[in-house]
């Protein structure tokens, strides 16, 4: 029953897109982020989904959509780069076989962020693929949200629909972009046209899913989610109206839910406070090391999953060991478990720039539009200034989740990207029909 729901569901979505091409690429986003193929377990489970519907993508696009103001971004240029400079470092990576493993799909996240911003060119497209990416995000949220008031989660025992622990069923990822969903919904509930955004249906689910989200890193325990939901709290103090009573209620919210918390929560939060007594936080810091060194002997970096052949030693704290006594541990192998060190030791200094380039100039272009349109006379120009600051707001979240989980390829991040080129597409558009309407009177007069 399960296959056929979710096959008649995408189904539905490749024909309305014969009709409207980009609903195929909304199509696409969903089956990229929510992996469809992993949650069934007959003949869905078997279709290589992604591929067929990114040809389906890519072949409606090119016969039927609209290509007028076709225009290649910088931020474009530098995903080739990226993708030529992971295609050399996968040919000449440490271990071939297993780089090749990560390659099979890191290369089309890749190709569909470079072609992805081709067909984000107004804004109802602009809200509906992140409409598309809250609610694709939301179905696994809204199930973790559920068992986490039911069990009360734990860390990598929280049943996140997923049966194995890679992509939205990781705890520290789906932590960290659960949180990251939060401006886009506010901007959702606030400025979308697909909905009517004062119905209370639309604020209701809005608020319900904005405490599913925030339920996440309670239920997976996940020390990202609970830094990247300080960083929320941070950004919106920039726009809220009355900082003071929106301090004083997250506060009081966050004193009052302390009883309820699982111990289990407030004891691992509770080690973010030093990593030389937990074993998982001194793990990451010998592996971020060993990573250092590594690439100061080897500048290209070692390909993908080159953290493969580490070998690492750290050293416990002596109080918080059972004889009093510190301990050495030896281990290899170890993931990276940052962005940051995965794309340093995997793609070097220059991968590593390219991608934090992708990054810098996402959010300095965003803060930007974020200046010029916040007090703007029309409701465009402050649709703008939300939609930047959505965007800045969830990019910055995912910056800091990467900070200490392995998600440098995740698409979700990718999107975003793609989606603050997309709002720099409709604003240039915007701009360029009215220079002509100026310079044209029956222009001016038409529109």
């Amino acid at each position: 029953m399960r296959d056929l729901t979710l096959f008649m569901f995408i189904a539905g979505l490749v024909a309305l897109g014969f009709k409207r091409p980009f609903l195929a690429v909304l199509a696409y986003v969903y089956i990229d982020m929510l992996a469809p193929q992993r949650l069934a377990y007959g003949f869905v489970a078997k279709l290589p989904l992604s591929m067929l519907s990114f040809l389906f993508v890519f072949g409606t696009w090119v016969l039927f959509d609209k290509k007028d103001g076709l225009r290649f971004s910088g931020r474009q240029m530098i995903f080739v780069l990226l993708l030529a400079w992971c295609a050399f470092t996968t040919a000449n990576a440490d271990f071939p076989v297993e780089a090749k493993t990560k390659w099979d799909w890191v290369w089309p996240t890749l190709v569909f962020a470079i072609f992805l911003p081709f067909t984000l060119f107004t804004r109802l497209r602009l809200e509906a693929l992140m409409l598309f990416m809250v609610l694709s995000v939301g179905t696994v949220v809204i199930v973790g949200a559920i068992k986490t008031v039911l069990s009360g989660g734990g860390y990598g025992e929280l049943n996140l629909m997923y049966s194995d622990n890679s992509g939205l069923g990781e705890s520290s990822t789906i932590a960290a972009v659960a949180i990251a969903l939060i401006p886009l919904i506010i901007f959702l509930m606030k400025r979308n046209t697909i909905f009517p955004p004062n119905d209370k249906r639309v604020k209701l689910f809005g608020l319900a899913l904005i405490g599913a989200c925030v339920l996440i890193p309670i239920g997976t325990q996940a020390r990202t989610g609970l830094v990247c939901a300080a960083i929320v709290f941070i950004l919106m103090l920039r726009e809220v109206k009355r900082p003071f009573l929106y301090i004083f209620g997250a506060l009081a919210l966050g004193l009052v839910s302390v009883p309820f918390l699982p111990s289990a929560f407030t004891e691992r939060m509770n080690t973010i406070q030093g990593y030389q007594g937990d074993q998982s936080a001194s793990t990451r810091i010998a592996v971020w090391s060993w990573t250092i060194d590594y690439v100061a002997e080897n500048p290209a970096g070692g390909g993908f999953l080159s953290y493969l052949q580490n070998k690492i030693m750290y050293e416990t704290a002596a109080s918080d060991s059972p004889d009093g006594n510190s301990q050495k541990i030896v281990d290899q192998g170890r993931a990276f478990h940052s962005a940051y060190f995965e794309m340093l030791g995997e793609q070097g200094y220059f991968g590593l720039a390219l991608w934090m380039m992708l990054q810098i100039v996402g959010l300095w272009r965003m803060e930007v539009l974020l200046r010029r349109y916040r007090k703007g006379p029309t409701e465009h120009e402050r649709w703008i200034a939300d939609f930047a600051f959505a965007m800045q707001s969830a990019h910055i979240v995912m910056l800091i989740g990467a900070l200490f989980a392995g998600i440098a390829f995740l698409s979700f991040s990718f999107f975003l990207v793609c989606m603050e080129i997309g709002i720099e597409n409709v604003v240039r558009r915007q701009g360029a029909r009215n220079s002509g309407a100026m310079a044209n009177p029956k222009l001016a007069v038409a529109g």
